[in-house]
């Protein structure tokens, strides 16, 4: 038998290389400063990606370290409940999202998403339950450091400690002390994406 795992088209716009012009035009385009370091999520607005424990994770980061939370977020067409949550969670950034901490940038263009994961110092996938998850799986190719739960397909992908960190859902501190760390120690970060993309690339290109 033999297992083949979901896996990602390296030459799409949403995962093939930029220069790092193009991806601060896509950057600076959607309202993105550069002047921090940048925490993201990609994912849809649902219950099960956990948006609100992803702000709840920010502001005890924020605490700690001067950085940003920007939510790249789609809300599927037939999704009756996207708009309601959608609302939730920028009520819930309030302050943050007043003073430009939070950002949310609707990631309907591959090359947009490409940037954002590009330029991002850490990604985060606080996901409650979880498929295979391909936007780690684009993260990691992007050579950025992953903090994601440790749900569905993610643990096929991520090793703890060697290319990303994998916490339990419900660990809102673990997260925090996860990214923190990262924030502080770039070169270790900039070492988990390194083994990240090269995980990807034995293992989960078409």
């Amino acid at each position: 038998q033999r297992l083949m795992f979901p896996a990602i088209n390296p030459l799409s716009p949403k995962n093939a290389p930029i220069d790092e012009r193009t991806m601060l035009e896509q950057i600076k385009k959607v309202g993105i400063p550069t002047d921090k370091p940048v925490i993201t999520q990609v994912s849809r607005l649902d219950p099960w990606k956990d948006p609100e424990g992803v702000i709840d994770i920010f502001k005890r980061v924020k605490e700690q370290a001067d950085c940003r939370l920007v939510f790249c977020y789609n809300v599927a067409s037939d999704d009756p409940e996207g708009l309601r949550i959608f609302n939730k969670v920028r009520h819930k950034a309030g302050r943050f999202l007043k003073s430009g901490n939070i950002i949310f940038v609707v990631g309907n263009r591959e090359l947009l998403v490409n940037a954002i994961q590009k330029f991002s110092d850490v990604i985060i996938q606080k996901s409650t339950r979880e498929g295979f998850c391909l936007a780690v799986t684009e993260a990691l190719w992007k050579g950025t450091a992953v903090v994601a739960s440790n749900v569905g397909g993610i643990p096929i992908q991520i090793e703890d400690g060697k290319n990303g960190f994998l916490l339990e859902p419900d660990d809102t501190q673990g997260f925090a002390e996860k990214i923190v760390h990262l924030l502080k120690n770039p070169d270790e970060a900039r070492h988990l994406g390194q083994n990240g993309r090269e995980t990807v690339r034995r293992k989960f290109l078409i």
